[in-house]
């Protein structure tokens, strides 16, 4: 009985029974072939805006016709996300490894609190230019052990 309901289940999916599944993403068409963006598009009356439709109609639209950024892991969708992403996460680390190296610049003066209100610009620029190269400053850290502190030095709550 298991055998004929096997032969029977492949000859469905053989003759063609189920139904054919399409690897499109979430429903979403290429640009180029949606009609509600060449609508949109046409409506583009600036140079500048003909030039950003002409960009978008390669990305894909939805059924409302704007571009949708897809997030999926595939390297042909590299650019819509992982490369901003990667350069945010190299500005936001940035902008910490400035005010890391200024609070540790400024940690050991008799002032150090009023230079945290008050920000001393010469010091704030030169640590803000040193950050510039802050992933090989942190691996350089880490290898080091000046990155981490011990952890006999860490206050833990007693809860």
């Amino acid at each position: 009985m298991r055998r004929l309901f096997a032969v029977l289940i492949s000859a469905l999916l053989i003759f063609g029974f189920a139904p054919v599944a399409h690897a499109d993403v979430a429903g979403l068409t290429p640009c180029s072939e949606s009609p509600r963006f060449q609508q949109r598009a046409a409506a583009a009356a600036t140079p500048q805006a003909k030039a950003r439709f002409e960009m978008y109609s390669q990305a894909v639209c939805g059924t409302d016709g704007l571009p949708h950024l897809i997030v999926d892991g595939r390297w042909s969708h590299a650019g819509d996300f992982m490369i901003p992403g990667i350069a945010f996460l190299y500005i936001a680390g940035c902008i910490g490894w400035a005010g890391r190296v200024y609070l540790q610049a400024i940690r050991g003066s008799k002032d150090a609190t009023m230079r945290e209100i008050q920000i001393d610009v010469p010091l704030a620029l030169k640590s803000t230019i040193a950050a510039a190269t802050w992933p090989l400053a942190a691996f350089s850290e880490f290898t080091s052990g000046k990155l981490l502190e011990s952890d006999s030095k860490v206050t833990v709550s007693p809860r």
